[in-house]
C-alpha cells in the first residue's frame, strides 16, 4: 500500500502457507504507511476469537478513518472443513463481519473470493448475502436441481468440528493492541470533490 486514500484490512491465515504474506508488520510505505492493517491468524479460529479480533479493529479503522464507502471481501476460506484455510469459523461467525460493518451506516459493496469447499461457500454467500440486504432465511435450502449436492445436510448452517485454535487470548490482544497503536498513525482522508466537476 502507497496511499493513504484507501485503507486496506485483513484477517487471514498466516505461517507456512501460501503466499506467505501479511505479516502484522506489513503495514504499507510511503504515503500509505500504517493503511495498510494485516490481522495474521493460526489454524482453527474460532467464533468467538474471531469476533475478538475484528470487532475493536474494525471500529478503531471506522472512528479513525471515517471511510465513505466500504468494500467488504468475504473469503470463505475461513470457514469450518474449508479444504485450504483451517479455521473453524461456522457460517454465523463468518457472517459477523457483514453484520458489524453493517452497524456502521456505510455504503457497501459485498464480493466473494477464496472458499475450497463449494457447499459452504455457497452457504455462506447466501448467508451474508441476506444479512446485508436485511432478509431473514429459512435454516432448510429448499428442493431444487442441486439437493443432491448439499445431502445429507441441506442446511444453511451446519456445525464445525472439534479443531483445537491455536489462536490465545493473550495473543488476540497483543496484536489488537499493535494494530491500535498502528492506526494512531491514520487520519481520515477528506476528498476535494470539485476536482471531479
Amino acid at each position: 500500500m502507497t496511499t493513504d486514500r484507501v485503507m486496506t484490512c485483513s484477517l487471514h491465515k498466516f505461517g507456512n502457507f501460501f503466499p506467505g504474506t501479511g505479516s502484522i508488520n506489513d503495514v504499507g510505505v510511503e504515503k500509505g504507511k500504517y493503511y495498510s492493517v494485516n490481522y495474521p491468524l493460526e489454524d482453527g479460529v474460532d467464533d468467538q476469537t474471531y469476533a475478538m479480533a475484528f470487532k475493536p479493529v474494525l471500529k478503531e479503522i471506522m472512528d479513525r478513518y471515517q471511510p465513505e464507502a466500504i468494500v467488504l471481501q468475504c473469503g470463505a476460506d475461513s470457514l469450518c472443513g474449508d479444504r485450504l484455510g483451517l479455521f473453524n469459523l461456522s457460517i454465523k461467525g463468518h457472517g459477523a463481519v457483514v453484520t458489524y460493518m453493517k452497524s456502521f451506516g456505510k455504503p457497501t459493496i459485498m464480493i466473494g473470493g477464496g472458499g475450497y469447499s463449494l457447499r459452504n461457500v455457497a452457504r455462506c454467500w447466501v448467508y451474508e448475502t441476506s444479512l446485508l440486504l436485511g432478509v431473514e432465511l429459512e435454516n432448510e435450502i429448499p428442493a431444487n436441481d442441486f439437493s443432491l449436492y448439499y445431502h445429507p445436510m441441506n442446511k444453511i448452517h451446519v456445525p464445525v468440528s472439534n479443531q483445537e485454535n491455536k489462536n490465545s487470548r493473550q495473543d488476540i490482544e497483543a496484536m489488537n493492541k499493535q494494530i491500535i497503536d498502528n492506526l494512531k498513525n491514520t487520519q481520515a482522508v477528506t476528498v476535494d470533490y470539485s476536482y471531479y466537476n
